[in-house]
């Protein structure tokens, strides 16, 4: 039987919120993408060009160290990817995250929270890293979503 697995990197918690509910609506594992050394506030100061996140993103080989690792990739068909949205792309931990598992034959699903922007670039350069996944445009969940928004939002992104 397929499997879905709701993987997820939050600075700041609201991501967090999100993944788990829509890994509850969809009956799925839930896996923290937990940086080893985690993001302070002045990390994220993206007006500070020197900034450990400005820097990690104006880095395109940066790959930030992950604390643990899903114990059994095998076993899922599909991935629902989440981040807040750093520089109009996905964070540089999520690309850490992409290189460190086989993803062929799988089906990823990005999806983002942010303050202003879209997902931009964000499948497209996913699926140059995972070239042997299907990586589906994916979208925003900004804000509280129902149980039913949350399901048809992802049946809608799976198509």
């Amino acid at each position: 039987m397929a499997q879905t697995l709701v993987a997820y990197f939050s600075a700041s918690g609201t991501t967090t919120r999100v993944a788990k509910d829509l890994a509850a609506v969809l009956g799925a594992d839930a896996f923290e993408i937990v940086p080893e050394v985690r993001y302070s506030r002045a990390d994220l100061n993206w007006q500070d060009k020197k900034s450990r996140s400005s820097l990690e993103m104006a880095d395109e080989s940066a790959r930030p160290a992950i604390v643990s690792i899903v114990a059994d990739m095998s076993v899922y068909d599909t991935v629902f990817l989440g981040f807040p949205v750093w520089w109009y792309v996905e964070p540089r931990i999520i690309d850490t995250f992409l290189e460190a598992y086989d993803f062929s034959g799988k089906t990823v699903v990005p999806f983002a929270t942010s303050g202003g922007s879209g997902l931009g670039q964000s499948p497209q350069r996913m699926q140059s890293l995972v070239p042997s996944a299907r990586v589906v445009k994916g979208g925003l969940l900004n804000g509280r979503h129902s149980q039913a928004e949350l399901a048809s939002w992802a049946e809608e992104a799976l198509r």
